[in-house]
């Protein structure tokens, strides 16, 4: 049976830069010269501090690291090692006696991730070598692919960034603003506000089921249909209502037709104010109900006239129409609002929403400020549980 030694080419794939840390001048130059001649990169230290000031002056794959050392015992190395964020990933095989057992298992506890029995075993030191280089290349190529897929991710969050509406449409005393704070890099909820042929303007906030790339796709999908629809009913329908209705079940029925195995589906408030009047009609597609807000509070909740959009076609959706007096502000919000969790997951809840609602704001801006504030103050540590989109828009003269 043919042997492979130490001392034979290997492939370059598998070598590394390695720290060989030990205060015995013997055991480093023996463990040196048998990994370079592996085809490795040797550096070593004689003692815990040095170890430490190598770590954090050049990238390692692997550390040899003996107990016993002076400045800092290998144990305190390990750990101090296995605590740093920037350090962690770097595998360290200890260097023990072969009958140090209770040592051994200290160092597993402290995160090591092998042992390296002395005296040193030629075999065994390729073993421990290999094992824990080819450890350390996981760890490299799955960090490759999270940032490849962090960027991809970014790229992402800009193009869907587009969808939302660049600039608000402006009327005479009207304020028009909207908030949007997605839980991930891409996300399921969006606001737009786009004028109408006929000198009205629409009003849309909707949130696709479901979180991350799938919801982001659709919420694409959802918003243009929305858009494209709108342009041609309402410049073909004989009333508000008629291309308001046509453009909601337009909507739903390709989604339903088209996409119907993808299971996707939205609720929406899709709105059309007239600035001249304060005319408001709308479908609420079992969305979360907008608040009127007046002097004294909220006066009315736009209750849902039908179900979420893309469930099945040829679904059926009712119009309603309100009014927006001098001084009365449309509020709009998805289901993030409520569900915002705290650290101990409480919700942040419907009731904690109307009780700031039920405090007229000046101005629609200062509306959104004071609740994205009462929002931030209840998540404070946690992870933002769900998407969060807000429209407001206020009658001031």
């Amino acid at each position: 049976m043919n042997h492979v030694s130490l001392s034979e080419p290997v492939d370059p794939e598998s070598t590394g830069t390695i720290l060989v840390v030990d205060d015995n001048e013997m055991n480093r130059d023996l463990l040196s010269r048998r990994l370079r001649r592996a085809g490795h990169r040797v550096m070593v230290a004689e003692n815990g501090r040095a170890a430490l000031d190598q770590l954090a002056s050049m990238p390692f794959d692997l550390v040899l690291l003996d107990i016993m050392m002076p400045e800092l015992t290998g144990y305190e190395v390990l750990e101090i090692v296995k605590k740093d964020p920037a350090l962690c990933h770097i595998p360290v095989v200890m260097i023990t006696a072969a009958t140090e057992e209770e040592s051994i298992v200290r160092c597993l506890s402290l995160g090591a991730d092998d042992h390296l029995p002395k005296p040193f075993n030629p075999a065994i030191l390729r073993a421990r070598v290999a094992s824990s280089l080819a450890k350390k290349r996981l760890h490299d190529s799955e960090q490759r692919y999270a940032k490849s897929l962090e960027r991809e991710l970014e790229i992402g969050h800009e193009i869907q960034l587009g969808f939302l509406p660049e600039t608000l449409p402006t009327a005479d005393g009207w304020e028009l603003r909207a908030h949007f704070r997605p839980a991930r890099q891409v996300a399921g909820d969006f606001y737009d506000a786009f004028p109408l042929p006929n000198g009205s303007v629409a009003l849309v906030l909707a949130d696709v089921c479901g979180k991350g790339v799938g919801a982001a796709l659709f919420m694409a999908l959802f918003r243009s249909l929305l858009r494209a629809l709108a342009e041609t009913e309402f410049a073909a329908a004989a009333t508000v209502p008629d291309g308001l209705c046509a453009t909601v079940q337009g909507t739903n029925d390709y989604i339903a037709r088209t996409h119907g195995r993808a299971n996707m589906f939205a609720t929406a408030f899709v709105a059309v104010l007239d600035p001249a009047t304060g005319a408001l009609d709308y479908v609420n597609a079992g969305h979360e109900p907008p608040a009127i807000i007046g002097s004294n509070g909220v006066r009315a909740r736009l209750e849902p006239t039908g179900p979420a959009l893309g469930l099945m076609p040829e679904l059926v959706f009712g119009v309603k129409s309100e009014r927006l007096a001098i001084g009365e502000t449309l509020f709009a919000y998805t289901d993030g609002v409520v569900d915002a969790r705290d650290p101990g997951d409480g919700s942040f809840g419907e009731e904690r929403l109307m009780a700031l609602l039920h405090t007229e704001a000046p101005a629609a801006a200062s509306l959104l400020e004071r609740i994205d504030a009462a929002l931030t103050a209840h998540i404070t540590t946690a992870a933002q549980f769900d998407d969060v989109a807000m429209l407001a828009t206020r009658r001031t003269a």
